[in-house]
C-alpha cells in the first residue's frame, strides 16, 4: 500500500504538457470523516486503522466488483469502474462493512467514509485520471454525510432498480469549482424497519411512513385514497384482489358504486404512468378485480460478499404471449391468429405458480422488431412465447416457441397440424395442449436454475423450486429431501400454497411409492397440507389435484373424484389431473372412463415428468379388465422412460403371469427383483392399501403369484 499523506486540495488539474487517452467511466473518491482530528488525537493508531480498512475492506471490494483503486490521497481515494452499477454496489458494500467494523467502537477509534460516485468523461495518463468527472465525483464525496454516499442524476439514470437500495433526490447542488448546478442523490441506507415501509418498482417507490409516491426520487402528488389502493395492490403482487376485498379495505362499511372504483383505478394507473390500454402497471381480471403485475424491487439490504441470491430468485416466474403471426396472405385472417394467441395466454394464466403478463401489454408488440431480451425487460417476462399460423384450406399448421428474455435462447418448440372446419374447436385444442406442454417445460427450467443457484440465503420459491427437483427423482431419499426442502419453503413464507400443496403429495407417495408405512398419522398430516394449501388459494387447480391424490390414499373415492373434476374445471390443461381422474375411476371399476382419461392425460402432456405413471395406472387399468396384452405394453412403455418407478415393472410381470409367458415372465421377474429386492405378494398387498374393489387386489396378486413372486 501506498504511503498515506494529507493533501488538502482535492481538485485535480490535469496536465497539459502531453496527449491523453479520453474515455467515460464511473469515478469513485472517498474521503474519511475528521481525518485531521483522529490524526491530532492518535496519529500512529489512526494510521494502522486507515491502512486495515483498505487492506481489509476497501481494496478487496473494489477487486470484487470489478473496479481499480487510481490512487490513495493522505486520507482518502479515488477510484474507477468500468460498470456503474458494480460502482454503487461496491460502495454500499464497503459502508455497510464500516459500520459493523465500527459498531461499538469508541469516537477517536470510529473511521468513517464521506463517498461520491460520477459516470462521466474523464481524462487517463500513466494510470491516473484527470478531469471534470473526477473534479464533480470529488464534490459530491463533501455533500455525503459521514457513513453515507452521493451520486451524481448520471449514475441514477443508469442504475434503475438495479441495486436494491433506496436513493433520495437532495435537489440541484451547487458546488465549488463546478459552474453548473449538480442534480445529486443520496443513497438512504435506513433500517430493516424502514425498509418495510417501502414498495419499489421501476421508476417508482411507495413510501407508507411518509404517505408518499415518488418518481425517481421526486415526489408525486397523490389523492389518499388512490394511494392506498396502490399500497394494497403493490403489497399483493401477481394476486388478484377481488372488487369486494377492495370496497372492504378502502372503504370499509361505506357503500360505494363500481364506477367510483373505476376511477380510483383510473388514477392509481395515471399517477404510475399507465393507463387501460397498456396495463403494464394495473391489469385488469374481467368479472374479478385487479393484479398489480409490475415486478417489485428488493428493498432489504445486500447480501454479505460470497452471498449471490438475488430478489428474481425468489419471485415466481412471469411469461408473456406474443401476438402470433398470421402467414396467410390475407390479413383478414389475423383473428385466428388472435384468438389462437388470447386463448393460450388464458390458458397458461391458469398456472397459478406462473405469472402471465395481460393480453394488452402483451399486444402492443404485435409487429415489433425487438430483441426478445429488450421485450422481455420491457414487459417484466422471463420467458416470452411466440407463435404463426398458416392455412391451407381446412388444414393449420400452427408453430409456437417459448425462449428465456434474457439469453434468447428457445425453451421449447413445437409444431402442430390439424385438419378441422370448427375454429373455436381447434382454439380449444391448440391453447390446451400448448399450456400444458409449456407449464411442463418451464418447471423443468425453473427447478434447474434453481439446483444451479448457490445455497446460501434462498428464498421461498428456490426452496420449492429445489423441492420440486428432488420430487421428480422418484427416489426414497429424494422424496425425504423433497419434503425437508418444502418444510423451509414453508416456514419461510407460510403464505406459499403450491409448497403446502407438492409437501401432501410427496407424503402420499412415501406411503404409496416408498417405504414410509401407511399409518393414520401420515394421511392426517397428507390431509392438513392440501387443505391449507386451498385455504391459501382455491383457484389453484394443483391444489385441488393434489386434495383428490390425498382423497383416494384416504379411500374417499367420491371425494376424490370431485376434487379431480374441480380441478379440471379449474384448468383443463393440467394433465396430471386427468391422470389421476383415471386413476380415481379405475378403482371404481369405470375403466372405459378411467382409459379416456389417461389419453387426454398423454395428448396434452407427452413429455410430463409423470409420463411413466401416466403409462404405468393405463397399464393397471388394462390389466384390471382382463386385456393382459395391453396392460404388458403399456407397462413396457413406461419401463423405458426415465425414473419410472418399480411398479411398472409389477404391472408387468401380474400381466406377463396372467399371460402365461415364461420366457417372458422370467425376465420380466429378474428386472422387478433387481430394482426392488424386498418385492413380495404381502408387500403388494401392504402397499396397495388405496384399492377399493377386492376382485381387483385378488387379480392383481394372482398375476404376481402365477409369475412365481413369493409370498413374503
Amino acid at each position: 500500500m501506498a504511503t498515506l499523506r494529507t493533501q488538502p486540495e482535492r481538485t485535480i488539474v490535469p496536465k497539459r504538457e502531453t496527449t491523453m487517452e479520453r474515455k467515460l467511466t464511473t469515478v469513485v473518491a472517498m474521503d474519511v470523516v475528521g481525518y485531521s482530528r483522529l490524526m491530532e488525537v492518535d496519529e500512529s493508531g489512526t494510521l494502522q486503522r486507515l491502512k486495515e480498512v483498505f487492506s481489509d475492506v476497501v481494496n478487496p471490494a473494489v477487486g470484487r466488483h470489478g473496479g481499480r483503486i487510481v490512487k490513495l490521497m493522505g486520507d482518502g481515494a479515488l477510484a474507477e469502474f468500468s460498470s456503474v452499477v458494480d460502482a454503487l454496489q461496491c460502495v454500499v458494500e464497503i459502508q455497510r462493512q464500516l459500520t459493523s467494523r465500527n459498531a461499538g467502537a469508541g469516537q477517536t477509534r470510529r473511521l468513517q467514509l464521506r463517498i461520491g460516485l460520477h459516470l462521466g468523461d474523464i481524462m487517463l495518463e500513466g494510470g491516473d485520471i484527470y478531469g471534470d468527472g473526477v473534479n464533480v465525483a470529488a464534490r459530491l464525496e463533501g455533500l455525503a454525510e459521514p457513513g453515507g454516499i452521493v451520486l451524481s442524476k448520471q449514475v441514477y439514470d443508469h442504475i434503475g432498480a438495479k441495486v436494491p437500495v433506496r436513493l433520495v433526490s437532495l435537489g440541484e447542488q451547487s458546488v465549488k469549482n463546478i459552474s453548473r448546478p449538480i442534480h445529486a442523490y443520496r443513497v438512504d441506507f435506513g433500517s430493516d424497519e424502514d425498509a418495510a415501509h417501502l414498495v419499489r418498482f421501476g421508476d417508482f417507490e411507495l413510501d407508507t411512513a411518509h404517505f408518499e409516491l415518488r418518481e425517481k426520487g421526486e415526489r408525486v402528488p397523490i389523492e389518499p385514497q388512490v394511494f392506498d389502493l396502490l399500497v394494497l395492490l403493490a403489497r399483493n403482487p401477481n394476486r388478484t384482489i377481488t372488487k369486494e376485498e377492495i370496497f372492504s379495505e378502502i372503504w370499509g362499511d361505506r357503500i360505494v358504486s363500481e364506477s367510483a372504483l373505476s376511477s380510483q383505478i383510473k388514477a392509481a394507473r395515471r399517477v404510475v404512468g399507465d393507463d387501460g390500454a397498456a396495463q403494464h402497471t394495473i391489469t385488469t381480471v374481467h368479472g374479478r378485480g385487479f393484479r398489480f403485475v409490475a415486478p417489485i424491487a428488493n428493498t432489504q439490504p445486500d447480501a454479505a460478499p460470497g452471498d449471490s441470491a438475488s430478489p428474481a430468485a425468489s419471485a415466481r416466474p412471469t411469461a408473456a404471449v406474443l401476438p402470433f403471426t398470421n402467414l396467410n396472405a390475407d390479413s383478414s385472417e389475423d383473428y385466428l391468429a388472435d384468438g389462437i394467441t388470447e386463448d393460450i395466454t388464458t390458458s397458461l394464466a391458469k398456472n397459478r405458480w406462473l405469472t402471465v403478463i395481460a393480453r394488452n401489454p402483451a399486444f402492443a408488440f404485435r409487429g415489433s422488431k425487438e430483441s426478445i431480451r429488450s421485450i422481455g425487460q420491457k414487459l417484466g417476462a422471463d420467458y416470452v412465447v411466440t407463435g404463426s399460423v398458416r392455412k391451407a384450406g381446412s388444414r393449420f399448421r400452427i408453430t409456437v416457441q417459448i425462449a428465456d428474455a434474457t439469453s434468447e435462447q428457445s425453451v421449447w418448440s413445437e409444431r402442430f397440424d390439424r385438419d378441422t372446419v370448427d375454429i373455436f374447436e381447434l382454439q380449444d385444442d391448440i391453447s390446451h395442449n400448448v399450456a400444458s406442454r409449456i407449464e411442463a417445460e418451464l418447471g423443468l427450467v425453473e427447478q434447474k436454475k434453481a439446483e444451479r443457484r448457490p445455497r446460501k440465503n434462498l428464498g421461498a420459491w428456490d426452496l420449492y423450486q429445489l423441492g420440486l427437483s428432488e420430487f421428480y427423482k422418484f427416489t426414497p431419499e429424494a422424496n425425504r429431501k423433497c419434503q425437508e426442502f418444502l418444510r423451509s419453503a414453508i416456514e419461510l413464507d407460510p403464505g406459499l400454497a403450491y409448497a403446502h400443496s407438492r409437501l401432501a403429495y410427496a407424503i402420499v407417495l412415501s406411503m404409496v411409492y416408498f417405504d414410509a408405512a401407511p399409518d393414520d398419522g401420515r394421511m392426517d398430516e397428507a390431509l392438513l397440507a392440501a387443505q391449507r394449501g386451498i385455504e391459501l388459494d382455491d383457484q389453484d387447480a394443483n391444489g385441488f389435484f393434489t386434495i383428490g391424490r390425498v382423497h383416494l390414499a384416504r379411500r374417499e373415492y367420491d371425494r376424490a373424484i370431485e376434487a379431480l373434476q374441480h380441478a379440471i374445471g379449474l384448468n383443463p390443461a393440467l394433465a396430471v389431473s386427468y391422470c389421476g381422474l383415471g386413476d380415481s375411476y379405475a378403482y371404481e371399476g369405470r375403466l372405459d372412463e378411467a382409459i379416456s382419461q389417461f389419453e387426454i392425460a398423454i395428448q396434452l402432456s407427452p413429455h410430463d415428468p409423470f409420463r411413466w405413471a401416466f403409462y404405468s395406472y393405463r397399464s393397471l387399468a388394462h390389466l384390471f379388465r382382463g386385456e393382459y396384452a395391453d396392460a404388458a405394453s403399456w407397462a413396457r412403455q413406461s419401463i423405458q422412460l426415465p425414473r419410472a418407478l418399480y411398479w411398472a415393472h409389477a404391472h408387468l410381470v401380474s400381466a406377463l403371469g396372467h399371460m402365461g409367458d415364461e420366457s417372458q415372465v422370467r425376465s420380466a421377474l429378474g428386472d422387478l427383483k433387481r430394482i426392488k429386492p424386498e418385492f413380495s405378494v404381502g408387500f403388494a398387498r401392504e402397499h396397495l392399501f388405496y384399492l377399493k374393489r377386492p376382485e381387483q387386489i385378488d387379480m392383481y396378486l394372482d398375476g404376481l403369484r402365477k409369475a412365481g413372486v413369493s409370498e413374503q
